[in-house]
Order: structure tokens, then C-alpha cells, then sequence
């Protein structure tokens, strides 16, 4: 298959820059799966479309202030630092700018109580940090680091809460699982009362996310990794759901994808409660094992997102809801509306 298969023309005005100040009253774009068909609401309706049974999977990672600036020690030039993945030990894997300048060995200046030697390169600007620091880690991150958010979202954000999901619980994303940001406590709340049950898996988003796709065929793409957790309570209630016929609605392609890996290292027995690294792919052809629904954003022209969610619905079906989307003036991207493909 190819790259350029997925690949849509989009108006740069319709990437959202902000969030809305009510986080369900985004729109929401239905797309039968099976069918193509579409139909236009608002996030608040969501409830109509889940029945009692039903499963609702979300992943409960909370995005940490990953961004850094400083300066390096020797020469006083300006550096920053995108904190990817703790490697433990005050050791982090991470991006850096200027990458040319910041060779192993450099020392990086963020304030009086924090600096970071750099131990290891990697390609595209990746390096390994050792972090010095004087008090809670996580502490100075917090008064020093800034919220990463993606590349194509130009304006500030005054409220880090508003890239963070009402349920985030669990640190060490360097990205918001976006799908999430529309849900309120009281939208859960009522659909906890219609009687759907609300399970809680975690995956730490990478930075991967957004790199572009360098192949030319799909099928020689190579995901990065990214670390998930699923407690034994989840599989419970992911197994008890399967039993009664009920549907497993996964929001946001990290709980997809995340389901999908227990689904295979489970061999499609029950599941159990499981840990560990998945780089899972999920492209046109993929026969889906857990996940039956999806609640997800719009995604990136020529992403692996958009051939996840084509996975699901068939590219055509996609590919026709999004020109739909775009000529409906939707939203776009993290900060933008909805799709539930059911």
C-alpha cells in the first residue's frame, strides 16, 4: 500500500489553535463502519449512540510539562529539551535543539537547581540526558517545564488543564490522548448511569506520534514504542462485557491500540492484566480482536492515525468522511472535534 493513498488536502485554518472553553461541545462526526454512512452532532450527544452493555475504554495517562529551555553551560547559546522517556536513574531519553550543537558531553543550564549532561546521540536529535538537580524531580519540572504541544499548534495555552483529559491520573506522557479532552465529569457521570461501564487502561504517548511516515509503502513503516499498562480490574470487566455481547469502545487510537496488544499476547483467550512496550501498527488489513468502536480525532494527511482508523471503517469510508468533515468546516487535530465510528 501506499503513503500516499492517505493522503488529504487540508486548509490550514481548520487546525484548531485553542481549545474550546466547554470540552463537549465540540462536534461529533458519526461514520458507520460497515456502511459509510454519516451523520452530524455535537460531542453532549454521545450518550444517545452508547447502550447499556456497552464498555467505554480510557486512557488515563497525564501529560507531563516535558518542554525545557535552557542554555548551554559552556558558550551561553540557547538550547531546548523535549523530555520523551524516563529511562531511570535521572536519565531520560530526549529531543534537543540545536541538535549540532549539543554533542555528548555538553551541559545543559536550565536554572540554579536543575541541569542535564548529555551521555548519548541519537538520529534526528535524539539523546540520552542525566539529569542533576537539587530537590523533587518532579517538582522543578513542574514550576520549570512547559506543556508540549504539537508541532502544528502555534498558540499559547493558559491553562495546562485544558491538554490534559478530565481522568488523567497516571504521568508520563509527552502527549495528551486527545480523543479524551472532549469527556467532562459529568458527561461520565451519565454515562455511567445509562449503565455503561468505564474502564481505565494507561498509555505513555510518545513524540512519535507526530513524526511524518519516511517510507514510501506503508508496510515498511516501523512504529515507535510506547509503554502500557492494564490492570486485572480492566480485563475483568473487558472479559464480563465480551460474555454479554456488549460493545469495547475504545477513545483515541491509544486505547486502541493499547486493547489490540493485550488482544494479541492473549492469543484471543480472555484478558489478563498486562505490562510492556507496544509498537503495534495498525494499518488496511488489520482483523481487529477487542475493539469494536472508536472515538477518535481528525489525524494528520499520510499518518499512521489515518490508517489506523482505515483500518477500522476501509479507507474509502474515511477518506469520504473527512472530505465531508473538511467541507463542514470541522475542526482539526488535538485541540479540534470528534469522530465516533461505530
Amino acid at each position: 500500500m501506499n503513503v500516499e493513498d492517505y493522503d488529504f488536502n487540508l486548509p490550514e485554518e481548520l487546525i484548531a489553535q485553542t481549545p474550546l472553553l466547554d470540552r463537549s461541545a465540540s462536534r461529533l462526526l458519526l461514520v458507520n463502519r460497515e456502511t459509510g454512512e454519516t451523520d452530524h452532532r455535537h460531542f453532549s450527544d454521545m450518550i444517545e449512540y452508547l447502550q447499556p452493555g456497552d464498555t467505554l475504554v480510557l486512557n488515563d495517562t497525564r501529560v507531563i510539562p516535558a518542554r525545557l529551555f535552557g542554555v548551554k553551560e559552556d558558550t551561553g547559546a540557547k538550547a531546548e529539551v523535549l523530555l520523551l522517556k524516563n529511562l531511570g536513574e535521572d536519565r531520560w531519553e530526549a529531543l534537543v535543539k540545536p541538535g549540532k550543537k549539543l554533542k555528548s558531553g555538553a551541559v545543559i543550564v536550565f536554572s540554579d537547581e536543575l541541569r542535564a549532561v548529555v551521555e548519548d546521540e541519537s538520529e534526528m536529535g535524539g539523546r540520552t540526558l542525566r539529569f542533576i538537580y537539587k530537590g523533587i524531580f518532579q517538582e522543578i519540572l513542574d514550576r520549570l517545564g512547559m506543556m508540549p504541544l504539537p508541532p502544528y499548534i502555534k498558540e499559547t495555552l493558559d491553562d495546562r488543564e485544558r491538554y490534559q483529559t478530565v481522568y488523567a491520573k497516571h504521568e508520563g506522557s509527552a502527549a495528551a490522548p486527545t480523543a479524551g479532552l472532549h469527556f467532562t465529569t459529568s458527561l461520565l457521570e451519565q454515562i455511567a448511569a445509562k449503565g455503561v461501564s468505564i474502564a481505565y487502561i494507561t498509555l505513555h504517548v510518545g513524540l512519535g506520534t507526530f513524526r511524518p511516515m519516511s517510507v514510501e509503502k506503508v508496510e515498511e513503516h516501523v512504529m515507535h514504542a510506547e509503554y502500557f499498562v492494564m490492570s486485572q480490574e480492566t480485563a475483568d470487566t473487558l472479559n464480563a462485557a465480551r460474555e454479554r455481547g456488549g460493545r469495547i469502545i475504545a477513545v483515541g487510537t491509544t486505547s486502541c491500540r493499547t486493547l489490540e496488544t493485550v488482544g494479541r499476547q492473549c492469543q484471543g483467550g480472555p484478558l489478563t492484566a498486562c505490562s510492556g512496550w507496544t509498537d503495534i501498527f495498525i494499518y488496511p488489513g488489520y482483523q481487529f480482536n477487542v475493539v469494536n468502536a472508536l472515538i477518535t480525532n481528525f489525524h494528520l494527511p499520510k499518518s499512521t492515525l489515518v490508517m489506523l482508523v482505515s483500518a477500522l471503517a476501509g479507507r474509502e469510508h474515511i477518506l469520504a468522511a473527512y472530505e465531508e468533515a473538511i467541507a463542514e468546516r470541522y475542526r482539526f487535530f488535538s485541540f479540534g472535534d470528534a469522530m465516533f465510528i461505530y
